[in-house]
């Protein structure tokens, strides 16, 4: 729980620094500009919002890792929703209201997941998860679209829980990445979100022909 705020706000803190002009700079997504992400976010933050406000009363079905499934083609921010959210990101044109809108939603989000009893069953995409795991994959979310975000952005501050997200991802992998990278190589180079170089491949050995991991 104390992971997800302190991911969660940091991810917003980012998103409140940005300058008009960053709002149209390309993001780690493909495909996508930083106010698509953004919008992304507000979605992301309504998710969240509408699953701790759904109590399920059966057995949990997945947990924090069981969560995400694993796919090997990477999005190219060209399928239906993600048109959708290009559109409805170009709809707000000023960047202040796309930072008002998430801002608001996004707060409601972080003080629904702080009050919320770990306990708690919630359902979501047909799921049954305890609360406390729920958020806790929204950790590896969080951290990711972090890292999306200050892709072109060097000034902008980087996802405080990179070393929780690089253990969610080996485990939901069954990969250990090696001690040579970073925990922020090893979410890019594991997602997809940029290719290894010819020593990371060599570091990684086997697991490397099985690159991208494409968490849904």
């Amino acid at each position: 729980m104390d992971l997800f705020d302190r991911s969660w706000s940091a991810l917003l803190a980012a998103v409140a620094s940005l300058a008009d002009a960053d709002f149209a700079r390309p993001s780690g997504c493909a495909g996508w500009l930083v106010r698509d992400l953004v919008c992304h976010l507000v979605i992301d933050a309504q998710d969240v919002l509408i699953t701790l406000a759904t109590p399920a009363d059966t057995e949990p079905t997945r947990d924090a890792i069981t969560y995400w499934e694993v796919g090997s083609t990477p999005p190219a921010g060209d399928d239906a929703l993600d048109a959708l959210t290009v559109r409805l990101a170009a709809a707000y044109q000023e960047p202040r209201l796309l930072k008002f809108h998430l801002d608001d939603v996004g707060s409601a989000a972080g003080r629904a997941a702080r009050l919320a009893d770990p306990a708690l069953r919630v359902s979501t995409k047909g799921e049954v998860l305890t609360a406390g795991d729920y958020l806790s994959a929204y950790v590896l979310e969080w951290t990711l679209h972090h890292l999306d975000l200050v892709a072109h952005l060097r000034d902008v501050p980087g996802p405080p829980a990179a070393g929780p997200a690089r253990e969610l991802l080996e485990k939901i992998t069954g990969v250990a990445f090696p001690a040579s990278f970073s925990d922020e190589d090893a979410l890019l180079v594991g997602t997809g979100r940029r290719a290894p170089t010819a020593g990371e491949r060599a570091a990684l050995g086997e697991p490397a022909a099985r690159l991208p991991f494409v968490l849904t």
